[in-house]
């Protein structure tokens, strides 16, 4: 498929997508007249990095983490630095979930609050 397909189906700017290849994050094969194709794999893998920076991962560390999302290949993967940088990673994450449920948790209290004041507040 091409860029514009691709971009289409994930829901991202075909820029962003040639960012993606800059970080080389992906990595279309060349048609003879240039052109960008793009295989099926590329959906799932687009979906991936979107995931990870959601997560809060850079873009150089998810260039590194990509290749070991399969099982077969994290149990070849032994570099003991990359390990700890994803481990602190890892370690970082876990700190922002804990304080953004601290802020979950006291908008639910505010929610609570303000329900009984205006019933028509969802406090799902």
């Amino acid at each position: 498929m091409r860029i514009k397909e691709l971009s289409e189906r994930v829901g991202v700017s075909t820029r962003l997508l040639r960012y993606y290849e800059e970080q080389g994050l992906i990595s279309p094969r060349r048609e003879e007249n240039g052109y960008r194709c793009y295989d099926e794999a590329a959906v799932e893998r687009v979906e991936q990095i979107r995931g990870l920076l959601g997560a809060g991962l850079t873009t150089e560390i998810i260039r590194e983490v990509l290749p070991c999302l399969g099982a077969a290949a994290c149990s070849q993967y032994d570099d003991s630095e990359f390990v700890r940088r994803i481990a602190a990673e890892r370690d970082r994450l876990r700190e922002r979930v804990t304080i953004l449920m601290q802020h979950v948790n006291a908008l639910d209290g505010y929610l609570g609050a303000v329900s009984q004041v205006a019933p028509s507040v969802d406090a799902a």
